[in-house]
């Protein structure tokens, strides 16, 4: 790419966020937000499906097709130096929020 002021401008930011984010204690604070916020979704993706039964197949192919596709995301591309990216653990952490929380939904129908 050419040396403009804008991929300059791009690059300072993204080499500063990653900095930013480089701190163990926002990397955590980011995989709980991810964490919760799955299991947030895993709440109400069940419950507004619900509400108009003809979404609910649909629905449930969906949440297994993300599933996969982060799966298959998170553990089948090789990494450099052994670290996953920040962006793929925070898909990690949403997706095991979000197949949890469809755990305990079948927990509160089935009793």
């Amino acid at each position: 790419m050419q040396n403009t002021r804008l991929n300059n401008l791009a690059n300072i930011l993204a080499s500063q966020l990653s900095s930013w984010f480089g701190n163990p204690w926002r990397r955590l604070s980011l995989m709980t937000i991810s964490l919760l916020f799955g299991v947030f979704l895993g709440t109400a993706i069940p419950t507004t499906a619900g509400q108009a039964a003809d979404w609910d197949i649909i629905g449930a192919g969906l949440l297994v097709l993300f599933t996969e596709l982060a799966s298959r995301i998170f553990y089948g591309t090789k990494w450099q130096g052994g670290s996953r990216s920040l962006l793929a653990q925070m898909l990690n952490a949403l997706k095991i929020g979000l197949i949890y929380s469809l755990f305990i939904e079948a927990f509160k129908l089935g009793s």
